[in-house]
Formats: C-alpha cells, structure tokens, sequence
C-alpha cells in the first residue's frame, strides 16, 4: 500500500500499514494471527498460539542484558469496525486504508484500527530490530479485547516467563496507566408482541437522531455526549403520551463500549394527527439543538414518511419497551471521590435492535470498584425485567488495581523524565484494559501501559498522532535499556 512512507519511526509506520492490509474485526482475528505467526517465522522467532488464538512471540535477550528481568510486550489485534454512512467495506475480507493528514494517521472512510494495532507494531518492531538492546523479550498479540475480553480471560496461565509487561493500549501521551475500571455486558430480550400493521386508520413514519460525535464508552463517558438512544426514547417516550403512538421498530448504536451515535424509529400515528406531528417534531429539533449547541453541534432530528411494515408492536407492548428504555440510566453512575473529575462507575445504554421475533438491547457497565459494577449490573437488570425482558449479566472481567510501588513504575518515570526533561503522568483510568485480566494469571508480573496520542477512537474519525508515535516508540527502547537486573 505504501501509503506511509515517510513518517517516523519507519519501521513501525510499515508494519502498521501491513497489519492495516489484513483483516482483524473483533471475534475474527485468524488472518491477522497467521500473518503475524508468518512474520514471526521470517524473522526467526519462536512464536506460540494457545488453545484460545492468542499469540505469544519470544526472543532472547541481546548480549549483556541476559541477568536483567524479561520483558513482555502486549496489546490486542482485533478493532472495533465502524464506516461512515455510504461507505462500503466487508471488514471481513477488506482491509483498512490508512493515509497521512498533517501530523496525524486517519483511515478512509472507517475506524483506524490503531486501537490496539499501533501498539502490537511497536512490539513487533522490537522484536525484529538487530539494533535495540533488550532483556529476554516476548510480544503477547490477545484477540477479542473489544467486546469479551475473552484472548486475557483464557490465557493459558505458565506460558509467559516475563516479570514485567509493557501494555501500549493507552490513548493519551505522557500518561503512564496503572490501574483501570472493570465491567460486565448487559444483554435482554424482550418477544415481540405484535400486530397486523392497520394502513386505513394509521400512516408510519421514520424518526432519526443522527451526527452525534460518539466516541469510546470508556474513555469519553465523563464527557457528557449524548446518547442518541437515549434522545429517540425521550421523543417516543413524549410521542406516546402525546399522539398514542405505536412502534413498529426502534435501533440504535454498534458497539457496547461506543456511545451511540445515531438510533432511528419506525412509528404509527393517526393519520389526521400527520401535522401535528411534524409540528411537534420541529419543535423537539429546536428544543435538543439549543440543550447541546455546545456539546453536539451536528445533532440532527429527521422525519420521513415510512412504508408500511409487515407488523407492528401491540400498544400495550410498544408502551412498555418505551418506558423501560426511557428509564435506563447512562452516563456516569458515580463520579470518584478522590480524583476530581474522574468517573468511578458509569453505564452505555449502547445498542437496541429489533429483529423478528424480539427486541434486544445491550449495556456496558465499568467501575474501579466491583461491587459498585454489579450493583449497576443488577440495577440494569431490574430496570429491563420490570419491562417484560429476559435479562443476562456476563463479561465480567475484574478492576486492574493501582501498584504505586513497583519497580517498573519508578523505572518508567525516571526514563520518562531523563528523556522528555519532564514527569509522567500518573492515573487510572475508567476505560478498560487487559492488565487487570493478565495479572490475575500472572501476579508476580508487575505491568504498566502507555501509548501515543489516539482520538475518536471506536468511530470513523480514529486518528493516532505521527510525533507521540515516535515518542512512545523511543520511550519503550529507553525503557528496555533500563529494565532491572533479576
């Protein structure tokens, strides 16, 4: 593709740009996991692929550094996969086209892919370098980070020898993470009750929230962005009390950890009440534009006439399922009591899809403290049960607690500062990562995680930043050199 060319550090940007040509949603990561394997073989590495298809790279230490502690490497190979409206992928077989727009790397018309790709480039440059001196090194490539978690949660424990892991699935440069949130998905279904669709007394009409900015459900949830959702349930909510209306279908959002972006419902009024309608509709327009002029300036309410479905949800039904996701919280639960302005527990209301014979809809819930994640796992679950849905709590996977004491910790910030001439950020974050997940299998391994500069990630504006990329590649050589003797 070579689209890259020219960028520093070079050899990362064209492992990159490799890895953006292969294949890698999320649940299907075996293309991206053999052409690592491949590349791992070209190079002379020994490569190892547990029984879940997670990938482990290994490489002995440089000369010299044999007595210091090995070292792991670790980021995810799978990406959320989202297009912007009228752009056509199979993310299945097609791969991403990434290209160069200032001082950063944007793909064409998707998400970039470099939540967690950049980082695994990062390993991968090490391991293939002659130059870099390293302690015994290993690159542990997981799948499934985005919805499951399931490449930490099955690890094989007693196949890494590594003391200390380097995860790169940060987002922000100059921060050095060393804790996160845990969570849980919730998932309910509720049977579609329905109904002949009756064209002589009723007329359908479609309904859609759209141009909301999104973003990644862990990292942006203390933003405030709306939820487009949560905006159509409030209309449905006030269209039913006010015009008695039925639904005949309601979606929104993709992803459980993306805050939905755009939801549409599918509506029958009384005819006569047509006008009315667009009226109230106009109004409800002016009414969210000027609530979130700030935060949402490309909010956008539409109308349209709709065909006739085949069915339509009976009133008592369409009643119900609007009052119960009227009533679903989202949004930060609870807000930290010892860091100002950070989100301890939060709630997605993140996707809703109408299929057959059910409606279905799905949470995510995060929180630094476990107890507090299931209390609103269990809050949510009692919300959708009271409106008829069967209801599943899964996903678990546990908070990654804070360890101010380690060794690779105060390494990292004596690095940081004699390279940058400044300190370290340090903090927990309410997103999640798979050290939490990692260091249950393996606790005598200390972990810390940093990253370039990612924005809109999880959308199809994901942009990673060129010069941060060059500084985080440069800190994990740095800190390579100075890893601790065993």
């Amino acid at each position: 593709m070579a689209s890259l060319v020219g960028i520093e550090p070079k050899e990362v940007w064209r492992i990159f740009e490799g890895l953006c040509g292969v294949p890698h949603p999320t649940k299907k990561e075996e293309k991206i996991i053999a052409y690592i394997a491949k590349w791992a073989e070209e190079h002379g590495l020994k490569s190892y692929q547990d029984k879940t298809g997670n990938l482990i790279v290994s490489k002995p230490a440089t000369p010299g550094m044999e007595n210091k502690l090995p070292v792991c490497i670790q980021g995810h190979v799978d990406m959320v996969t989202v297009a912007e409206d009228g752009v056509e992928i199979d993310f299945d077989n097609d791969g991403i086209q990434p290209y160069i727009d200032g001082d950063w790397v944007k793909a064409k018309g998707t998400t970039l892919g470099a939540d967690n790709c950049i980082g695994v480039a990062m390993g991968m440059a090490v391991m293939e370098s002659k130059d870099i001196a390293h302690p015994t090194l290993e690159l542990l490539c997981t799948i499934d980070e985005e919805v499951d978690m399931t490449g930490a949660t099955f690890l094989e424990a007693n196949k890494l020898d590594a003391k200390v892991m380097i995860n790169l699935d940060s987002e922000e440069w100059g921060h050095f993470t060393i804790g996160c949130a845990g969570g849980c998905d919730g998932y309910g279904k509720f049977a579609y009750e329905k109904e002949v669709a009756d064209m002589s007394r009723y007329s359908f009409h479609r309904i859609e929230i759209s141009g909301l900015r999104s973003g990644h459900s862990g990292i942006e949830i203390h933003d405030g962005r709306a939820n487009a959702l949560k905006i159509i349930t409030r209309l449905l909510y006030t269209l039913q009390n006010k015009f008695d209306i039925s639904l005949a279908e309601i979606e929104g959002g993709e992803k459980h950890n993306a805050i939905p972006a755009k939801a549409y419902a599918v509506i029958a009024i009384k005819a006569e009440l047509e006008n009315e309608l667009i009226k109230y509709i106009n109004k409800f327009t002016e009414t969210v534009k000027y609530e979130w002029t700030k935060k949402e300036p490309g909010i956008t309410v539409s109308l349209a006439a709709a065909s006739a479905p085949n069915k339509c949800m009976t009133k008592e039904f369409s009643n119900r399922l609007i009052k119960t996701f009227y009533a679903l919280p989202h949004g930060v639960y609870r807000w930290s009591p010892d860091i100002e302005g950070a989100a301890q527990t939060s709630l997605n209301f993140a996707i809703v899809k109408t299929l057959a014979d059910e409606v279905t809809v799905q949470t995510n819930q995060r929180s630094s403290i476990a107890s507090e994640r299931d209390e609103l796992a269990d809050k949510v679950k009692a919300t959708l049960e009271l409106g008829g849905a069967d209801v599943e709590i899964s996903g678990h996977y546990p908070p990654w607690s804070p360890n101010t004491d380690s060794t690779i910790l105060e390494v990292g910030k004596k690095v940081f500062k004699a390279t940058y001439g400044k300190d370290a950020v340090i903090e927990s974050i309410h997103a999640a990562l798979e050290c939490g997940i990692i260091g249950e299998k393996y606790p005598d391994t200390e972990m810390i995680s940093f990253g370039p500069n990612l924005e809109e990630v999880h959308t199809p504006k994901e942009r990673c930043q060129i010069s941060t990329t060059e500084k985080c590649y440069n800190l994990v050589i740095e800190l390579l050199k100075a890893i601790p003797n065993k």
